[in-house]
Formats: C-alpha cells, structure tokens, sequence
C-alpha cells in the first residue's frame, strides 16, 4: 500500500510548492480556491433532483447551446470564488464572452481558464459530469489583466486539472509534477490522496468516439476507428467502444483505465470546422495531464495540442487524447496517406 495514500490535498499541494518556490504560496491559494468551489457545486450535483435545479435555465451561452441550471449555478459558484481570491488578474469561461475581470484591490498574478460543467447536457439523467481548469501565469503589467494572460499556449500553464461528479466526487490535477487523484470524503468535507502519481497505460483496450457520425467522417477518421473494430495494431483482438459522451467521464476512465478519445473534424458540423471541443477550456488542460501521466494530445493533422497559440477565447480544436501508443498510431493515419 502506497504510504502516501490517505494525505488531505492541501498537504500535497503545500509539497508541491517546493518544487516551483517561485509561487510564493499564491498557485497553493488559487488551487485550494477552485477546490472550495468544487465542494460546493460536489454538493449541488448531489442534492439536484431535489433542489428544482435540473433542466435549462433559459438562457444560451456563447456558443448559442442551452444552459443547465446547474451549468449556470457551477459557473457563477466559480466566478464569486474567484474574483475576490486575490491569486488572479482575469479568469475566462466556456459560458462567457469576453475576459472575466476581477473585484478592484483582488488583483494577482495568474488567471484561471474554466469550463464549469463539462458535460452539462447529460445533467439530467445522472451521468457524471466534471469541472475543468486550466492556470496560467500573468503577462501583462498593470492593475488589470488583459486578454494576452489568458490566450496563452497549453505548454505554459502552470497547473491544470478536473473535478468529476459521479459515484463519488475526485480532483485529478497537475502542477508539472506528476498527476495526482484526490477523493472527496463528504463526512469531513475533504479530499485524500487515493490516486497517487497516476500514470495512463501505455497500451489500451479501448477507444471513445461518437460512431453516430460515421457517415459524416473523413477517410482517415474512418480508417483508423476501422482498424480499432478490426484488431489492434499489435494484429490482438479488437479494441471495444466505451463512449458516455461528456469529455470528463471519458478521459478519466481513459486515464485510468488507457484508452484514447477521439473528436474529429467532420463534414456535418459545418458550423464548427475546425472541431467541437475548445481549445482552452478542454483540450489544453487535460493534454497537461495526460502527457504528465504518459500519455498524448493531438490534433487530426498531428499538431501537439500544448503547443497551439491560442486565438481566440472561445478556439476550437479536434482532440484524440488518451494512450501513447494509440495516439502515436492515430497520427499516423492522420497525418499519412490511408
């Protein structure tokens, strides 16, 4: 048994410190915030089928999709932590427009990237759903920060991670030292240790994929999800399909199980072109994890997801993340003559 298992986060957070002393304890803060946050709306999630706090709320947010009550409910939880935290300069939402500013005098030295609600479509039928975060250190100089601190590239965060919501409510987070799983004990209200120094399978069994666009994939995408449901690249037998449909859930069944998740571009979506999930909000942060546990990210014309410069808040990418060795083989499907 793994001695360290049973530690509360915020020990091993203040260990982590050690190795970056340039955060001067602020990063330590800003974690021990968003942990805050995902405590309260952990407990919202649960009691949501009694609190008249599913189903949308009427609203849409930039992307033009309906938000969940309790899409609105994670995001302004976030929002209220945030702003008066004193660690961030700005923060940024998948459920805003524009860069999010922070209470006058509360001004710091990172901003934080946020999706409130990963999965919020699936809220009401009780599938598990996540937060994700992504930190970045500031830029720019004076009171305010700017749209440049938060349009920076996945490589330079300084830490990121996920709070899923399911059987049992886990962080999974990185600071560039490894990648740690904490579960929530919701009689003391804390997390432990459980997942120490997670490292994804170098080798899976399984690939996630939305097979209801099929039709509309390109050669590659086809080809390369063909040779999973033939036989495995090692000519074993075939890969299985576990696909939830809310990112979180299926990376981090991924990450601990090894798997590779896949969204393409397609020809259907001709609204979005250049992919689904948004670069800063998804893809970044859990490419910051899944190369801290040994895996991959990348794009469908094998560009490392970390090392894209951001344009846009509200950038979208194609995303096959998960395994080293399924990733490394997708690129050469997309990346290669079929």
């Amino acid at each position: 048994m793994d001695k360290r298992k049973g530690i509360i986060v915020s020990r091993q957070i203040m260990d982590s410190q050690k190795l970056h002393p340039e955060a001067t304890g602020e990063l330590t803060g800003l974690l021990n915030e968003l942990i805050v946050a995902g405590k309260i709306i952990s407990a919202e999630v649960n009691m949501a089928g009694l609190a008249d706090i599913l189903g949308q709320s009427g609203k849409t947010n930039i992307q033009g999709e309906e938000v969940q009550k309790l899409d609105e409910f994670a995001n302004q939880t976030i929002k209220r932590r945030m702003e008066q935290c004193g660690y961030i300069c700005a923060m940024g939402s998948e459920e805003d427009d524009g860069v999010i500013p922070v209470l006058d005098g509360y001004e710091g030295k990172y901003t934080v990237a946020f999706d409130p609600l990963d999965g919020s479509s699936n809220i009401d039928v009780n599938v598990s759903i996540g937060t994700i975060f992504s930190v970045h250190r500031r830029k720019s100089r004076g009171k305010h920060g700017k749209m440049s601190d938060l349009l920076q590239k996945g490589r330079d965060q300084v830490g990121a991670g996920y709070i899923i919501y399911g059987s049992s409510t886990m962080l999974v987070y990185t600071t560039g030292d490894g990648v740690y799983g904490f579960t929530l004990d919701p009689s003391v209200g804390e997390f432990f240790l459980s997942h120490p120094d997670i490292k994804i399978p170098e080798r899976s069994k399984y690939y996630s994929v939305n097979e209801a666009y099929t039709k509309y994939w390109y050669d590659n995408t086809r080809a390369y999800i063909e040779h999973l449901k033939d036989l495995d690249y090692r000519g074993e037998r075939s890969y299985s399909l576990r696909y939830i449909g809310s990112l979180v859930s299926d990376f981090h069944r991924n990450l601990i199980t090894g798997g590779v998740f896949v969204y393409a571009r397609d020809k259907k979506s001709t609204d979005k072109p250049e992919g689904k999930l948004r670069l800063l909000y998804e893809a970044a942060p859990l490419a910051m994890v899944v190369e801290q546990a040994g895996g991959r990210a990348i794009t469908d014309d094998g560009r490392n997801i970390l090392d894209i410069e951001p344009t846009d808040l509200h950038q979208r990418v194609p995303l096959i993340i998960g395994s080293k060795e399924e990733v490394d083989l997708a690129e050469k499907y997309f990346t290669g003559p079929v």
